[in-house]
């Protein structure tokens, strides 16, 4: 255990020594950003950002899930019954079952005649067991099986096995029987869903094939887009998981765009799409079908758009222009807004953030220009009218069509129908009742003082294996949360003491996704910081810039803070991805503190 505690003891003194080489914040120069730089320097720094994304996406796409899984399947009725014929009598040890969205439950039969059957076996299939394979007890000598089903279930495949372990082959051919050779060895996250996915990926499915969905504790549109990945790639792991790391990969080039925007070309906005790359929590978030990476994605993308708009090309990166940059800039801010805020509601606290950094704008425009500047105020507020509320509203209220269709309406005219609005408001209403009533209990919550020092990741998945073990969860990459806890201690100092409106800009877009949860009673997780953990790499971008600024040989603690926190992500891959490892191993080198489930 003493081995275990040096890993995080001198990742903490590389990230002290690192903070220890900033020059006085009193009196250095601050950030300036760079915007002209040779031709060949930024064909070099666009080829890194393309090479850094490509390989990204190779290690995110790959042990992301199987890309093929049965897709006919049979949904039974209440009390129905189907019987099977193997091709011969066999001693049958195990069954393997695929299931898919119907909840409802089996009893399972075995017949050497087909006409005196044995209740052998049942099995519930409930809302945590859907979109999954199954190892089912089972044991007896037969040649015909017989399922009788209770509920709604809907079976995929159904695979049994003999003493050896050996597939038995059918006589009958049907649906349940037809692509036995995609029977898994075992049931694990390669092939079956884990977590919230029976929830987000089983309403995907829903939306898919005009039902009513199951979940509807958030908005629609994230799980529209773990549809398109489905529509795209089947009813597999790969395909519900696929729209999400697709987001998570676009990230990086958005990050690479808004740093290159703070701090112009160069080292700087390459280390900040490293640090992104090598994020735990973006890793494994973007890999598992819920609906974060929308929200997240989106939220970046508004403080983006809004931060062109403040700081348009022609500005120095540390005042406002005397003018705004481009409506289209702030435009697209707002339908980011309507975007995310229609994946999930958290959203709307990043556009809390938006509305004061928007508002402190005009209050120092007012001072400077005073009644100069009350014109374009107005004009600016009839702008945002229309694109943070009407466009926003229409985003969200049209999100909802699938809702409309599981009733039976379609096309334009049912947006204009009072049972549409109807279904709209209600779910509002059900919403926020369910999530301000929530009182549950979870093994793996935290609070978010928490999250500020990864103390405390959610474990996601677990699987045992004799002496190994595969598991993994959702928590930030130590280099970059402690290192951009103190960060965020340079940013306030240089807001506060120096009056720097970018460091200004970036502290209010962190504390937009922090502070709400400080108020928030209800059980919370360390996935929630994942808006957080993004402005962080931001924040440390900020102090790169610093040192780029003051500091002769900036490169070598820039680079070997980036190259820190890429190691250390190659460290901990195995544990990211799922990989079998022997869990003393898994203890010893990756349990940094003891709240962390390894």
């Amino acid at each position: 255990m003493k081995l275990t505690f040096l890993f995080p003891f001198f990742t903490a003194l590389l990230i002290t020594g690192f903070f220890c080489l900033l020059p006085p914040l009193r009196s250095c120069a601050l950030p300036k950003r760079r915007a002209s730089e040779s031709r060949g320097e930024t064909r070099g720094e666009t080829l890194a950002v393309v090479l850094i994304t490509l390989l990204y996406a190779i290690v995110a796409f790959s042990h992301l899930g199987n890309t093929k899984a049965p897709q006919t399947s049979h949904v039974f009725s209440e009390g129905e019954s189907i019987t099977l014929e193997l091709d011969g009598e066999y001693e049958i040890s195990r069954a393997m079952a695929r299931s898919v969205i119907g909840t409802g439950g089996y009893t399972v039969s075995l017949s050497a005649d087909g006409e005196q059957f044995t209740d052998a076996a049942e099995f519930e299939q409930n809302y945590v067991a859907l979109l999954k394979w199954h190892d089912l007890a089972l044991s007896g000598r037969a040649r015909y099986v017989r399922l009788t089903a209770w509920g709604g279930p809907e079976l995929a495949e159904l695979t049994l096995f003999d003493e050896t372990g050996a597939a038995l082959p059918w006589r009958t051919v049907s649906v349940l029987t037809d692509e036995q050779s995609l029977t898994p060895e075992k049931s694990n996250f390669m092939n079956s869903s884990y977590f919230d996915e029976i929830y987000h990926a089983r309403t995907a499915l829903e939306h898919m094939r005009g039902m009513s969905p199951y979940e509807i504790s958030h908005p629609p549109l994230g799980k529209l887009l773990i549809a398109l990945g489905m529509a795209l790639w089947g009813i597999t792991p790969f395909g519900w998981r696929f729209s999400g790391t697709l987001f998570g990969i676009l990230m990086l080039p958005l990050v690479y765009a808004f740093a290159r925007r703070l701090f112009g070309r160069g080292s700087v906005s390459v280390c900040c799409t490293v640090l992104l790359a090598a994020d735990f929590m973006h890793f494994v978030q973007t890999r598992i079908a819920t609906i974060d990476t929308y929200g997240v994605f989106f939220t970046l993308a508004m403080y983006y758009f809004l931060y062109r708009w403040l700081f348009p090309e022609s500005g120095d990166g540390l005042s406002p222009a005397p003018a705004e940059g481009r409506s289209s800039d702030l435009a697209l801010c707002g339908i980011c807004f309507g975007l995310g805020a229609a994946c999930k509601w958290t959203c709307l606290y990043a556009g809390a953030g938006l509305g004061v950094i928007w508002a402190l704008h005009w209050v120092f425009r007012l001072v400077r220009e005073k009644r100069k500047a009350l014109g374009a105020l107005g004009k600016n507020i009839l702008f945002c009218l229309c694109f943070f509320v009407l466009i926003p509203a229409l985003i969200y209220y049209v999100s909802y069509s699938p809702y409309g269709a599981a009733k039976g309406l379609s096309g334009i005219g049912m947006y204009f129908q009072r049972d549409y609005l109807q279904t709209v408001l209600d779910n509002q209403g059900y919403m926020f009742r369910y999530h301000s009533g929530v009182n549950a209990t979870h093994p793996y919550s935290s609070r978010w003082y928490q999250w500020m020092l990864d103390i405390r990741p959610i474990l996601y998945y677990l699987d045992y294996n004799g002496p190994a073990r595969s598991s993994f969860g959702a928590f930030t990459n130590p280099v970059l949360c402690w290192g951009g806890l103190i960060g965020l201690f340079v940013l306030a100092f240089c807001a506060l003491f120096r009056r720097e409106k970018k460091a200004l800009f970036l502290l209010l877009g962190y504390l937009a996704q922090l502070v709400p949860w400080m108020f928030i009673t209800r059980i919370t997780f360390a996935y929630h910081y994942f808006p957080c953990s993004v402005f962080l790499v931001l924040v440390l971008g900020y102090v790169f810039s610093l040192m780029r600024d003051n500091l002769k040989r900036w490169r070598i603690p820039v680079w070997g803070f980036t190259a820190l926190a890429a190691a250390v992500f190659a460290f901990f891959y195995p544990a990211l991805r799922g990989a079998e490892i022997n869990t003393r191993t898994a203890s010893l080198l990756y349990r940094w503190l003891p709240t962390w489930p390894f």
